[in-house]
């Protein structure tokens, strides 16, 4: 007679048979606190007050909506085996959710909502990652924290190319994330607070040890004096400061603004050296007007060219640079008071006030 065979009820019905609840399918359970651990391999540091995890904790009393990760006692010693003093007798080992197990605890919960993951303690890069994920994802960890995580991740794994691989990284990218914890712990601190911004920190972290908090100080120094500096008006180049010297007020009339007209730099100041396609775009004057140009002059001396010139005797060479450096809707303004302004004075000059003779001249073109 042939050996039977004993074959399980649950293979009959085509259920998975699990060696450890939980390897197949997560389970999700509710455990006492005693019962559970955390790993020591978080590397958050900062879970918050006594006050604000109380807080959280009858949070969870009320509804728990993200329940912790756990793997089992024997699960985790598998992978580390020197672990066994700090797990103690708990049989199940969190991954992840150590601030909803210190809130429940502060808390005076007695139970907490896990799930129930042999796969996450598949190998060690299964579970640090595991570790890590969710804290990175919901980007709970400042950048020394995650610092710390990959550091853990390269010691625990074996190296830093492990870790590049694991997370399909280059080498340089797990280098600059652990660089960070080159820094001194006061400078740690600063960077978790977000008053060091990274990438200072990091070019910081690349110093001894000794010359760090210097390096810092002459950085915050620089800017303070960044945050000192005033603050260009809109319209006006950056490049080109603000003269305090009065500049002496010639009439231009509204034809001159709008009127193209050649620049004129601190380099090209004389109105002769111009293209000859600039001297076409020269208006016409009217008939009998002087024809020579006055040699543009600058507000500013020989001795002190510390802003664009000026060139106060030309009228069109002055609107050009007015034009430059104003926003239009200040030119339009400009322009309006200036079109008020030269009606008035041509209201009250004497020939506008002169007896008109019967063909509309004035007396005084009559007697000329």
């Amino acid at each position: 007679m042939a050996a039977g065979r004993r074959t399980s009820l649950a293979s009959l019905a085509g259920q998975k048979v699990d060696e450890v609840p939980g390897k197949s399918d997560p389970l999700l359970l509710t455990l006492p606190l005693e019962k559970l651990v955390p790993t020591r391999f978080n590397p958050r540091r900062n879970f918050g007050t006594d006050k604000e995890l109380k807080e959280f904790g009858l949070k969870l009393k009320k509804r728990q909506l993200q329940p912790a990760v756990v793997v089992s006692r024997a699960g985790y010693l598998r992978l580390w085996p020197e672990e066994e003093e700090h797990v103690g007798a708990a049989p199940y080992v969190i991954a992840n959710g150590e601030r909803r197990y210190r809130g429940s605890s502060l808390a005076g919960l007695s139970t907490l909502n896990v799930v129930h993951n042999e796969d996450v303690a598949k190998t060690r890069a299964d579970f640090l990652d595991a570790v890590l994920s969710e804290n990175n994802d919901r980007e709970d960890l400042d950048p020394i924290e995650r610092a710390i995580g990959i550091e853990i991740m390269v010691t625990e794994l074996g190296g830093a190319d492990r870790v590049a691989d694991h997370y399909a990284k280059t080498k340089g990218w797990v280098s600059q994330q652990r660089k960070l914890l080159k820094l001194t712990t006061e400078l740690q601190i600063l960077v978790s607070s977000g008053e060091m911004p990274v990438r200072v920190a990091r070019d910081i972290a690349g110093l001894p040890a000794a010359e760090q908090a210097q390096a810092w100080s002459d950085e915050e120094n620089r800017r303070l004096a960044a945050q000192s500096m005033p603050r260009a008006p809109r319209g006006r180049r950056a490049s080109q400061p603000v003269s305090s010297k009065p500049v002496p007020s010639t009439p231009i009339t509204a034809p001159e603004l709008v009127a193209p007209k050649k620049r004129f730099t601190a380099v090209n100041h004389h109105p002769d050296a111009d293209t000859e396609e600039s001297h076409d775009r020269t208006p016409r004057l009217a008939a009998g007007q002087d024809r020579s140009v006055p040699e543009p002059r600058s507000t500013f001396s020989d001795d002190d060219p510390s802003g664009p010139l000026l060139p106060t005797l030309d009228p069109a060479a002055l609107a050009e640079l007015v034009i430059d450096q104003l926003a239009p809707a200040d030119r339009k303004k400009l322009t309006t008071l200036l079109i008020t302004y030269n009606s008035s004075q041509i209201a009250r000059s004497p020939e506008s006030q002169a007896p008109k003779t019967e063909n509309g001249s004035t007396a005084r073109e009559t007697t000329a």
